[in-house]
């Protein structure tokens, strides 16, 4: 195992440079970074170290960060630098998580006390996790891909076995299946996980900053472009590349794309020098690129280069039978990143999860153990355990109530008089229940009705 590493995130310069001079010369390894999002880069289920972060910076501040690396692994601790009058943002980010904090200005011994207990608490959860993995116990890419089905049982065998190797892989899924758990688990048990894990956002890149933010630039290279700077693909040098959606990136830069792929090299803007470039690219997409490229709107040359190895995520609609158990873990883990006693889940929440759709699949499933754990979601399910039969007839009552309508608009052409009089009810009681039910007189059967 490499040494500890202190990730320190913090925007100003002088400051972060005198606290990474302080932190070295104590013994630390020190990697510091300018901003939240590329020290996320470096931030991996097996980082061995601690997160020094300010709390407030331009974009993403400290608050945020620590609730993204909680996502990746929750056990990492991560200490924040607070001004004056931050106490209570303080004490609400030790609520949710954070290891420590520090209230700027601060002792320098006293920061390198803090980091060095964190490094040790964290040394023992590596060395914790690593026995129980020796002792059999479940491994990691199956509790961040978990489910008993077959096709999941397939889909852990098969990244497992692409993980040991090199090649470029397409992971193709549905939104909310898990496409970046995927890359980042390709990416923690390769050889590269102690290098850093960039993802790019292909649908999000600004037009006018697309080459300068993936190739990098050198001093005079463009208006503004005051001096070198090395774009996304220099930073993740030993590391991995995530092309998130990369079904979105523009046809032209398509094009650069396949050279770097194939000569894994890149040139700054500005410069005629070629940059060798070892990387490992994992791209990800929720089309069907096969037929994107049919139709003109996805490089065929391209798509071959990065199908190497296609991975392909499976929805809840085809494993249903891991839904109740997945319910139940990503309420444990809800309930842990909350700070929440143990929360039981009546029967009749798991059956009512089982039995609902989800399109939005894990993601979605996730919001829903959240909303749980937090008191927020699935109340009529709470309420039918506790009220039993009663509230189960109602249900029935509601779902006869519906389909009553239903059937009476249909009858009637949509036409509103002749079935609230039929149904013996009131206008009012009739619209108000069609307002309850989703009912729309103009679309029952395909038919446009009329107030009659």
């Amino acid at each position: 195992m490499k040494p500890p590493v202190v990730l320190l995130v913090e925007d100003e310069d002088e400051l972060r440079r005198s606290t990474a001079q302080s932190l070295d010369l104590a013994g630390f390894t020190v990697q510091d970074s300018a901003s939240a999002e590329r020290a996320l880069d470096f931030i991996t289920q097996g980082f061995n170290g601690v997160v020094i972060s300010d709390i407030r910076m331009p974009g993403m501040d400290g608050m945020s960060l620590l609730g993204r690396i909680r996502e990746i692994d929750a056990d990492i601790p991560v200490i924040l630098f607070t001004g004056h009058g931050d106490v209570q943002l303080a004490v609400r980010a030790m609520r949710e998580g954070a290891y420590d904090f520090v209230e700027k200005p601060f002792a320098t011994q006293h920061l390198v006390e803090m980091a060095a207990r964190a490094i040790d608490r964290r040394k023992l959860v590596l060395e914790n996790r690593e026995l129980r993995a020796v002792a059999g116990k479940r491994d990691d890419i199956e509790a961040r891909l978990p489910g008993r089905s077959q096709i999941m049982v397939d889909l852990r065998y098969k990244l497992r076995a692409v993980a040991a190797t090199d090649a470029d892989v397409l992971v193709i899924g549905d939104t909310g299946t898990g496409k970046e758990v995927a890359a980042r688990a390709l990416h923690d048990i390769s050889g590269r996980a102690t290098r850093p894990f960039v993802a790019i956002n292909c649908a999000a890149l600004p037009a006018t900053l697309i080459e300068s933010e993936l190739f990098g630039h050198e001093a005079g290279a463009f208006p503004g472009a005051l001096r070198p700077r090395y774009g996304k693909f220099e930073h993740a040098r030993g590391g991995t590349v995530l092309l998130d959606e990369i079904g979105s990136m523009p046809a032209d830069l398509q094009a650069k794309l396949l050279r770097v792929i194939q000569e894994r090299v890149i040139t700054r803007l500005g410069s005629n020098e070629a940059i060798p470039l070892d990387v490992r690219f994992i791209a990800t997409s929720k089309a069907d690129l096969d037929a994107e490229a049919g139709a003109g709107r996805f490089r065929a040359d391209l798509l071959y280069r990065l199908n190497v190895v296609t991975l392909r995520m499976p929805n809840l609609a085809t494993r249903r039978e891991d839904v109740p158990l997945l319910f139940l873990q990503l309420v444990r883990e809800a309930a842990a990143r909350y700070r929440r006693d143990d929360v039981e889940v009546p029967a009749q929440i798991v059956a009512d999860v089982a039995r609902r759709d989800w399109p939005g699949n894990v993601r979605e499933l996730r919001n829903a153990a959240d909303r749980f754990v937090l008191g927020l979601g699935l109340q009529q399910a709470a309420e039918a355990e506790t009220n039993g039969a009663a509230e189960k007839l109602a249900d029935r009552v509601a779902e006869f109530e519906k389909k009553a309508i239903s059937a009476a608009l249909l009858a009637h052409g949509g036409s509103l008089k002749p079935v609230y009089e039929t149904l013996g009810i009131s206008r009012k009681t009739l619209y108000e229940k069609m307002q309850r039910y989703g009912l729309d007189k103009n679309r029952i059967g395909g038919i446009e009705g009329s107030d009659g």
